[in-house]
């Protein structure tokens, strides 16, 4: 259907076609040029979601697929998936959508997994303990650990993998490593930072067996955003806007680059066997 407008305008202009295959031109550090100051799609806003292609509907979401269920979530690489994520003030949970009233067998290593999953976030959410040693407990659960590295060796590990945003050298450049957050008062942020990676990146457990390196994956990674967090803040001062901003970029540079997280998988998995 043709888009009245200049908003119409401006999508048909901004699309190319090379190889036969259609696609928007991209603007400074391949972002997507219909974005507005708060992350949000202009497309979305000017003509609602009919209008998007398939790629564009999916985003940001992830689906994990179990033998009897599917999961589907919000990824931090959104701007604003991220800042929904980190403000939500209760503990991140699944909502069932649809259900079909049949229930299948559930697949014997998937039923441990999932229950695994239950007790990780169940550790995140004990109050008895500080959220540093939250996030070791559901390591000690996994039988794992992180290697121990300094802020510098962890960077090189970062810097050594394909790149996708100039900023991400910049920020790698200044980076500490905190073994605490800045304050209690960011504690429901971080811990629902992890809870999110727990959701996402066990779920292929299944398909490669890396229970211990997953959650590893999630604990290395909600450090690691909170070490980014402090190093882009202004005078040593993070805010929520920095935190959203640094969980958007390890996301975009980690998550959402097949090669880059298997990677870091690999490098926690080889460290249980040193």
């Amino acid at each position: 259907a043709a888009l009245p407008g200049e908003l119409g305008a401006e999508i048909r202009a901004s699309i190319v076609t090379e190889d036969d295959c259609a696609h928007f031109r991209l603007a400074e550090h391949d972002r997507c040029p219909f974005l507005n100051e708060q992350g949000l799609c202009r497309m979305i806003i000017g003509f609602g979601e009919d209008v998007l292609c398939q790629i564009c509907r999916d985003h940001p979401r992830f689906v994990s697929e179990f033998s009897c269920r599917t999961e589907i979530g919000l990824g931090l690489t959104c701007e604003a998936a991220a800042q929904l994520i980190l403000a939500q003030t209760a503990p991140l949970s699944l909502i069932t959508l649809e259900d079909d009233g049949f229930e299948e067998e559930e697949d014997e290593f998937e039923a441990y997994l999932l229950a695994l999953r239950g007790q990780l976030l169940g550790l995140l959410e004990d109050e008895s303990w500080t959220l540093d040693e939250r996030l070791d407990n559901i390591l000690d659960l996994c039988g794992t650990s992180l290697p121990e590295k300094t802020a510098s060796q962890w960077a090189e590990i970062y810097r050594s993998l394909e790149r996708l945003d100039p900023s991400w050298d910049a920020v790698l450049d200044t980076l500490t490593l905190p073994q605490k957050p800045p304050g209690a008062e960011w504690d429901r942020p971080f811990i629902n930072l992890a809870a999110y990676f727990l959701y996402r990146h066990l779920a292929p457990a299944p398909e490669d067996g890396m229970t211990a390196a997953r959650t590893a994956f999630a604990v290395l990674s909600t450090r690691m955003i909170c070490a980014m967090a402090q190093a882009i803040a202004e005078n040593g001062e993070v805010t929520f806007e920095n935190l959203a901003e640094a969980a958007r970029l390890y996301s975009s540079e980690i998550e959402y680059s097949e090669e880059n997280l298997d990677d870091i998988l690999w490098e926690l998995d080889d460290a249980q066997y040193e």
